[in-house]
Parts: structure tokens; sequence; C-alpha cells
């Protein structure tokens, strides 16, 4: 414990911009943006006038290349910035329950993904929104899956900019003051984002990533094995974490958080971690990282082998508890406590100046490959399922590039605005809203990967009444502290009586709705719709020829 002393009165002394750690962050970060520029010429296609180029990165991505593709998109800044935040703050049922849900995770692709790369890539599917269409012969069920996955990815987007944003503050950057203090350090991350992702697509982030994850693994494995022996032991470590949970809350009379879940918190944590594995891959940057490896089995060796990436944020979860025992104080620039700035906060007290550095680079680098990737996903999205399905049936190959490269652009600029003017908490409210609504996409998609039995308009129909249930619902959780609306992602589950997951009891509902919608219609004997796909197309691999021939025409089936 003699270690955590002075690192508190180091953390109280500082004032102003933290120089060395800075220099190490600035350097890094203009490292992986010239290997995001160069990334053009990596694996050199004859045009990247096409969004199988451009947006897929030509469907070529191998193991390794896709593990650290997924990993830095799924793993992201806000998550290296929230676990361990909401493990601090609130306890085990707020932070760890993402360690379970990405090992459910796996599984659940390793079951799917392969037939979804498949049937992509046999009909040059760019979007979940697209095999809908070809699936489904829906226009209007495409359409509520694409918009879905756009509103669901532009909070995302912004969190990743809110990673960014501690790590300044952090530094000694941003917070309040001037403009030139406050924002442009985040404008100018924003413009060299934007800049090398027009200019490389895809395989800038597929190149970044593999500095990314290797800084995570570095700064989380050094700082497992380095700060419990400076803050007392892990004995010290847990204990200090359950006296804090346990400790009454004066605001709200409540205890602080959750150690290990009561009883009555079982719902809540299980509900959680199966809605959100079951939500992560109907995101349209995780189907878009998939669709770029170059055969289904890659998909299949990527759900064996991503779980490491588990562990690690495992480790990570548990420097929320670390910085508990360490009595870090993450107070912002603006002289408020803000538990985002836990981790940076962290590196800064406990270890020296270069090395806080890196940690910094890890996070603010851990947010380039995620909101490069959800850009290109959303344009990628807004460009076939809205701009070329409604406005232009005839699009060529390079006319989709050039407005998909246009349209990633505004999807970022969108994010800037959204973290500049809005309050962060508001941010992370919208962000849990986006996972409520994601799910409701898993019908559609995934079912439609098996059975053609659901009609369109029963998971149209099920899927809006999810819909508005799970944003009704989300926004009478109100914060009794702060007012704000969509304060929290759970729910009393009628019927149970018990705390859950507002997105799970909205699939449900999803369900059973489209369910009974389509005995209905089926009864009625409304058409179904046209199915482009036949059963062999879920089982396709890269070396089929039919996948040359329909991957050949200048515009790729729908």
């Amino acid at each position: 414990m003699s270690a955590v002393a002075p690192a508190l009165a180091a953390a109280d002394d500082h004032v102003g911009v933290n120089g060395v750690a800075l220099a190490v962050l600035i350097i890094l970060f203009l490292l992986v943006t010239v290997m995001g520029f160069m990334a053009a010429r990596w694996r050199k296609a004859d045009s990247l006038e096409s969004l199988d180029e451009w947006g897929l990165g030509g469907r070529s991505f191998g193991t390794w290349i896709t593990w650290f593709l997924l990993g830095g998109d799924l793993y992201t800044a806000y998550t290296f910035v929230a676990v361990p935040a909401a493990m601090f703050a609130l306890g085990s049922v707020s932070g760890f329950f993402a360690v379970p849900y990405t090992i459910v995770l796996y599984p659940i692709i390793f079951i799917f993904m392969s037939r979804l790369w498949s049937v992509s890539h046999r009909h040059g599917y760019v979007t979940p929104a697209d095999f809908v269409r070809g699936r489904h012969g829906s226009r209007g069920l495409s359409l509520a899956i694409a918009i879905t996955g756009l509103l669901a990815t532009m909070p995302y987007i912004a969190l990743q900019l809110v990673g960014i944003q501690a790590v300044l503050e952090v530094a000694g950057l941003g917070g309040s003051g001037s403009l030139i203090a406050k924002d442009l350090p985040l404008f100018i991350a924003f413009a060299l984002l934007a800049a090398y992702t027009y200019s490389s697509g895809l395989r800038a982030p597929a190149i970044i990533a593999f500095v990314k994850d290797a800084l995570i693994y570095l700064v989380i494995i050094v700082a497992v094995v380095y700060l419990p022996s400076k803050v007392g032991g892990w004995d010290h470590i847990f204990q200090a974490a359950q006296d804090k949970m346990n400790t009454v809350n004066p605001d709200t009379k409540k205890p602080t958080g959750a150690f290990i879940p009561n009883s009555s918190q079982y719902w809540a944590y299980g509900t959680l971690a199966l809605g959100s594995a079951m939500a992560l891959f109907m995101y349209p940057h995780s189907i878009t990282a998939t669709l770029s490896a170059k055969s289904r089995n890659t998909i299949r060796r990527n759900a064996s082998i991503l779980p490491a990436y588990s562990f690690v944020l495992g480790l990570l979860a548990l420097l929320g508890w670390v910085a508990i025992a360490a009595g870090t104080k993450p107070i912002g620039l603006d002289g408020k406590g803000n538990a985002q700035l836990v981790v940076p906060q962290l590196f800064e007290d406990m270890f020296p100046s270069w090395f806080a550095g890196v940690a910094f680079a890890a996070i603010a680098i851990g947010a380039l490959v995620p909101a490069a990737i959800m850009s290109i996903a959303a344009a990628n999205t807004f460009t076939r399922n809205v701009y070329r399905e409604w406005f232009r049936p005839n699009a060529t190959h390079a006319e989709e590039a050039k407005v998909s490269k246009a349209a990633s652009l505004v999807v970022k600029a969108f994010a800037l605005v959204f973290v500049l003017t809005l309050d962060k908490q508001n941010a992370i409210n919208f962000q849990l809203l986006g996972g409520i609504w994601i799910l409701q996409t898993f019908p559609a998609v995934v079912f439609g990967l098996y059975t053609r039995w659901f009609h369109r308009w029963g998971l149209l129909a099920g899927w809006a009444v999810a819909m508005v249930y799970g944003t009704v619902t989300a926004y009478h959780n109100i914060n009794p502290l702060t007012g704000n609306h969509f304060s929290s992602s759970l729910a009393t589950i009628n019927g149970i009586g018990q705390m859950g997951y507002i997105a799970l009891t909205a699939f449900v509902i999803n369900v059973v709705v489209a369910a009974v919608v389509t005995v209905v219609l089926r009864l009625a004997k409304v058409p179904a719709g046209q199915d482009q796909t036949v059963m062999s197309d879920y089982f396709v691999d890269a070396d089929d020829p039919r996948v040359e021939r329909e991957l050949g025409l200048e515009t790729p089936a729908h």
C-alpha cells in the first residue's frame, strides 16, 4: 500500500499537460495514420471503385487478418473505457456480464455466420439488409433492417470518440477552456480518421488492427502483473471492491453496487449476457468484418480463437477494481467526477509517463479501428439499401463506391457533432438503446438463414412491435438523480417479476408477433415474396464457380 499514497499525491498535484505521455500518444497515433494511408497499396486491387474492394477489402482476408480485424472491431476503445468504469462505479452486474456474453457469443457465430458468409459471397451481398432483401423478397423489410442498423451504429461511433476524449482529458487536453484546448485535438483525430478511411476503405482498419491489438494485449498484461503488487495484492483488491459496493450511496439510499450478483440480479445478469451475445453480430460493422473473410472456414476458425479476447476482457474488467484499491480519483478537467476516466487515470497515476502514453495510445488507436469499420458499414448500408434500392437501382460499382465514401464522411461528422453537442451520458444511453434496437433484426437475418417459414410481413410486424416496446420501455427508465430518460437497459419482465434486459424481452415479443402474423397470412394465402437463394447457396465456398459469375456482373444481384 505504500506506493498508493505517492501515486495519489502525484495525481492531486498534476496540473496541465502530461508532456511525455502526450508525446508517446502522438507518435503512435501518427504511426497508425501513416499505416492507414499506406493500406490502399496493401493487397492492392486493380481498383477500389467498388464496395467489394473499398467496403469489404476484396473479400480476401485470411484467418489472422480476420482475427485482428474482428478483435479490433468488437473490442473497442469504449470497451477499454466503459467495462472497468462500470466495475469501478457499480460492480459486477454492470461490468462483468461482458465476459460471459463474449464467451456465449462465439458458439452462436460459429453456427450461423458461415452460412451468412456463403450466401453473401454467392450473391454479392454486402450488408445484412442485402440478404434480407434477397431471401424474403421484401424492400420494406430490407429497409427496416437497414434503418435499424444505421440508427444503432451512429451512437456506437460516437462512443469511440468519447474514448479518445477520455484519454485526451487525462493527458491534460479537453474538458473545458478554449476551442484549441477543448475540441481541436478531437477534430484533428476525426479528420485523419476520415481521410485514410476515405482513401483506403476497409484495408485501413484491417492493417491498423495489428498495432491496436498488440498494444492492448501489452498494456493489459503488464497492468495485471504489475499493479496488484503495488496496491496490496488481489486479496486487498477484492476486499476494497466489496467494501465499496456494500457502502450505502447517500443519494439513492441503496448499496453502491454489486460485488457478486444476488438472487434478485440473476435474471438481469443472465439476460444481459445472452441478449448482448445475440445482438453483437447483428451490427452492420460486425457483419462487414465477417464478410471480408476469404472463406467460410475462416469464419469458423475465428469463432474458435476469438475467445482469447474474452480472457483479456476479463483482465481489463478487473482493472476497475484495481483502481478502487489504488484510490484512483477520476476527476475531469471540469472538476467533476467521471468514472469513464478511471482507466486512463489509473495508468497515469501508477505508471511512468512513457508507459501511460502507450496505454493512452492503445485506447485512442482502439477507437480508430472500430470507428472506421462502423462508418464503412453504415455507409455501405446507406448506399446499398437506401440509395441504390430506392433511388438508383442501376447504379454501377463505381457509383456505389463514390456514394459510400461520401456517406462514410457524413456518418463520422454526425458522430462528432453528437459527441460535442450532447452530454456524454446521453451518448451512452443512446448506445444502450441501439443494443435494444439491433437485436430486433435477429429474426429476419438469422431465422432467414435456416427457414422461409416466417412471412415477410410477419417479420416486419414483429420488428415494428418490438421496436416500439423496447423504445418506450427504455424511455421510461429515468435516472432519479439527473432526470435523464433511457438511463438503463433493464426493466421488469412481465410474468416473471424480475429485472431483465429490455432487448431480450422485446425479442421474445418480436418472435411471438411474427409467428402469429405468419400463421394468419399463410391461412389467408398472402404471397410470401420471392426467394432469390437456394439451399446450396448456404454452403458455397470461395472456389465455387458460380461465385465468379455472380460477382462478375456489373450490378451485383440484390
